[in-house]
């Protein structure tokens, strides 16, 4: 009878051992995407996003309670596809990218929550403050792509307030409302490869 479990037992093996067998994952950049979005006039939200970052994530658990992740963003990179807007971004107004070239995120703590979802605690780093933050994270699964690479796929949010990481600038209108929210949403999508 127990060589009819070996089978079922070297799968389970393999399917266990994929987290294992590689411990460091670095993301795919053609499949991933670090954005934000933020209140404009009140009326409106301006998207944008990061084009230059590395992310590495270390883990050898199949229920990730070990992960670490490891993300370093370059402030100039910042494209709202709108040129002025992004030289203002770049400016002292904002990232000033020359004096804060990078925004990082380190992780302390992946906590499960539900299937496949966790709260992902870290410490970011942006515009010469560390805070801590938390991430809503859903973990997509596994697949191997045409080449036989294997891919995970994460998706988190979370929002941050702007003012917190001394990103203040702004204008009143005339109702009295702001010209930019002061919080901002981020939306992150990574397809992790080994």
């Amino acid at each position: 009878m127990m060589h009819k479990l070996y089978p079922v037992i070297f799968i389970l093996f393999m399917l266990s051992g994929v987290w294992a067998q590689s411990d460091d994952w670095k993301a795919d950049k053609a499949h991933s995407n670090i954005a934000f979005s933020v209140a404009h006039l009140v009326i409106s939200d301006v998207q944008g996003k990061f084009t230059d970052y590395d992310v590495t994530m270390t883990t050898s658990k199949h229920d990730l309670s070990d992960a670490s992740v490891e993300v370093v963003i370059r402030t100039a990179s910042i494209s709202t596809e709108n040129e002025k807007r992004d030289k203002h971004l770049r400016s002292g107004d904002f990232f000033n990218v020359e004096k804060y070239p990078t925004i990082t995120f380190e992780s302390k703590s992946f906590e499960k929550t539900g299937d496949n979802k966790y709260k992902v605690t870290g410490d970011l780093t942006m515009n010469g403050v560390t805070k801590e933050v938390v991430l809503d994270m859903i973990y997509r699964g596994q697949a191997k792509d045409p080449w036989g690479n294997v891919k995970a796929g994460f998706k988190a949010t979370t929002v941050l307030d702007r003012y917190d990481f001394g990103l203040k600038y702004n204008s009143a209108l005339e109702t009295g409302a702001l010209l930019i929210g002061e919080d901002v949403q981020i939306n992150i999508d990574l397809e992790m490869e080994m």
